[in-house]
Formats: structure tokens, C-alpha cells, sequence
């Protein structure tokens, strides 16, 4: 297994060097992010982190000796779009693997076209249904499920910040309506009083309606869960402009440059929290070293972080090492692929800890979702959220 660690990342790809078979086919993975369009936030940032990776895995030679070639298709943050470029890759491109979507809306659409096409997939996405294995045996997640995520954020408003009174909101894309609709009912089952619920057009430019409705209602707190920087935004310059002074706790690109740089105030920014990984997070002030040293990667490499997160850039860098590793050891067949992955145990990303089996392809451990205070921002990172506790 990998060592994790930005300097380890390079130590696999040099180990991955076979000058004698270097004039092989390249390695073809799929791969689908979403670099424009609404809800783009999160796929620049792990685009960032994957094309980083694999060109420091094809500088030091490739896998056993094969490039990888990324075949890059932007869904611009469209599920049909996502479903159109599946056939290409799959059927056209006969790609060994497939990376993406990256955004749960997309993801939605073009896993079931995937596993019909039986080439295994790799996504970074929340929502729970997208791994199932009876129905898409060859997908894993890299990644938290909506459950962990909306675990977190729930145990933190209830448990730590003792709020009861809750406003449940989304965008109305696949992620949105999936995340609130698993959501609430968690949140009830832990005695909280869900005053207000609903899914909001991300453009709807005026948001002050909804959040008087919110106020109107008792909310001690307004949870939004949306990929959609403009939208969360809006969010925070209402309550702002409001003088509505409650906490904001939800999905991570609350914490984004992206809305950072849409605020109207940057005091709208206070009380503000977001979902985190404890490995990518300021804990009493550092982050842990693995971390670290891929920041002063980051830099040296010229990565901008005033838009993105460190995470989106680390899991990016972790899903083309981690699929370094599988085509180095299992090669590129579909069955010696799957029966690799299913075998992947603490596998040790800088993002987060992978671990898979024949029965479970859920990889992420709840220990590493937390909250995180995003006015805390720095080089992509944030302060792990006061009072919080795993």
C-alpha cells in the first residue's frame, strides 16, 4: 500500500517505472468531472489534485511502465451530459477504469450505465444508493456516504451547539433533495424539531423569503446542503443583511473560496460550519504532517487554493495514486481490478483512510468526518469547529 504522503505518492510512481515496456499502450482511465457549470465548485478542485497526480505518476516512468492517459470529459455539471459521455468512454474509448462524475447529480444518471458496461468506477460522491453492491458491483466510493456526512453535521448542531429548532434546505439537484431528504428524518430521530424544509432553485436570486419563513418559524439554525457556491452564498449575505444571528451548518463548499469571494461582508462568514475531514483539518492549531508536506507540494507546484478546498485537491491526488496502485498490482482486466479493490484495507490517503470488501464498498471511516469553522480558512484548511468532538 501507499505511504500516503506526497513524498510517497512520488516513491510509488518511481516504483511503478518499467523503462523496458515503456513503449506500451497508455493506461486509459475516464474521467468525469464537472468543470463548468453550476455546481463546478468541488470538480476544479479535485481536477486539480488528479491531473497534479498523474503527471507525477507518468513523469517517474508510469505504471510498470505504461502512461496513464486521462480521457477527460467535462459534464458541466449536467446529468445528461454525464449519461452522453459515459457511451464514449466505455464503448469507444474502452477505458479501464472510470473516475467521476464527481457530483452526485451527475453520478445518479451515469452509474447504471457504468455497471451495465461492467468497467469498474471510482467516485468521490455522497449520496448512499450510488454504492450498492448487488446492483453495481464494480463501483467504489472514495469517499464519505450522505449518512456519514449528514451524521456529522447533525450530531454537531444537536449534540454540541444544543440547537432544536432547525431550518433543512437544498438546491433542487440530485444531491440537494437526496441530502435533505436523508437528512430530516435523522435529525428527528435524534429529538430535533425540523420547523422548516425545502428545496430552492440554486438561481433564485432573492432568497429573503425563504429565510424570513426560516426566522418566521423559530429556527435556531439554517442547515443547506447544495455543491452550489452562488447558492450558499446568497444564504449568508441574507442572514447577514437580515441581522439574523444563527449558525449556518452544513455541506463543504460553505467553506469554499468561491463563496468566500461571493460574500457582500466578510463578517458574513461568522458562524459559520462545514463538513471536514480530520486529516486535512488545523488540529490545536497544525495540520497533521502528511498533510503539511502535500501543502508545500501544493505551493511549490504553483496550485491556486483562494478557490478550492484542500480536500477536493487531496482526494483528486489520492483516486489517481490509489489507481496507480490497483493497474500496478491487478493490471487492467475488469475481474482481477474488482477482486484487488475488493481486498484494499487503511489504505492511507493524505484526504482520508480506504478500506473495501466483496460486501462493502463504502470505504470512508466515520472517525475522519467532522466540522470544521470555515472564517478559519487557510491554504484550503480550516480550524476543526469549537467544541467539537468525534
Amino acid at each position: 500500500m501507499l505511504s500516503g504522503s506526497a513524498a510517497g505518492a512520488v516513491s510509488l510512481a518511481t516504483g511503478l517505472s518499467a523503462p523496458a515496456i515503456a513503449q506500451n499502450e497508455p493506461i486509459k482511465i475516464g474521467y468525469l468531472p464537472a468543470l463548468t457549470g453550476p455546481s463546478s465548485s468541488t470538480g476544479v478542485g479535485i481536477n486539480r489534485g488528479v491531473q497534479l497526480g498523474v503527471e507525477a505518476i507518468n513523469n517517474a516512468g508510469g505504471v510498470n511502465g505504461r502512461k496513464i492517459e486521462l480521457i477527460s470529459r467535462d459534464t458541466q455539471s449536467d446529468p445528461t451530459k454525464a449519461v452522453n459521455a459515459v457511451a464514449e468512454l466505455t464503448q469507444r474509448q474502452k477505458v479501464a477504469m472510470i473516475f467521476g462524475p464527481v457530483n452526485s447529480g451527475e453520478a445518479l444518471a451515469a452509474t447504471p450505465l457504468i455497471a451495465r458496461d461492467k468497467v469498474p468506477m471510482l467516485h468521490p460522491c455522497w449520496v448512499d444508493e450510488l454504492i450498492d453492491v448487488k446492483k453495481y458491483p464494480m463501483a467504489y466510493r472514495i469517499a464519505p456516504t450522505n449518512t456519514q456526512i449528514g451524521g456529522g453535521a447533525n450530531h454537531y448542531v444537536v449534540d454540541v451547539l444544543k440547537l432544536k429548532k432547525i431550518a433543512v434546505v437544498s438546491d433542487t439537484t440530485g444531491y440537494g433533495t437526496a441530502s435533505v431528504n436523508t437528512y430530516v428524518p435523522m435529525l428527528k430521530a435524534k429529538g430535533a424539531d425540523v420547523v422548516y424544509t425545502n428545496h430552492i432553485d440554486a438561481a433564485n436570486p432573492d432568497l429573503k423569503p425563504e429565510l424570513l419563513r426560516m426566522q418566521n418559524a423559530g429556527a435556531q439554525v439554517i442547515m443547506p446542503w447544495s455543491v452550489n457556491a452562488g447558492f450558499l452564498s446568497r444564504i449568508c449575505n441574507t442572514r447577514g443583511a437580515m441581522g439574523w444571528d444563527v449558525p449556518i451548518v452544513g455541506q463543504t463548499t460553505l467553506g469554499s473560496g468561491q463563496t468566500k469571494a461571493l460574500l457582500e461582508k466578510p463578517e458574513y462568514w461568522n458562524k459559520v460550519y462545514s463538513n471536514n475531514f480530520r486529516q486535512v483539518c488545523y488540529i490545536n492549531g497544525k495540520l497533521l504532517p502528511k498533510a503539511a508536506d502535500y501543502v508545500e507540494r501544493l505551493k511549490k507546484a504553483k496550485i491556486e487554493f483562494s478557490d478550492t478546498l484542500l480536500w477536493w485537491v487531496a482526494l483528486g491526488w489520492d483516486s489517481a495514486t490509489l489507481m496507480a496502485e490497483i493497474f500496478k498490482t491487478a493490471g487492467t482486466k475488469n475481474e482481477d481490478i474488482v477482486a484487488y479493490m475488493n481486498k484494499v484495507k487503511d489504505w492511507p490517503g493524505i484526504y482520508g483512510t480506504v478500506t473495501w470488501t466483496p460486501e462493502q464498498h463504502n470505504g470512508f471511516p466515520d472517525s475522519e468526518v467532522v466540522m470544521c469553522e470555515v472564517n478559519s480558512l487557510k491554504d484550503g484548511a480550516f480550524n476543526v469547529a469549537p467544541g467539537y468532538s468525534s
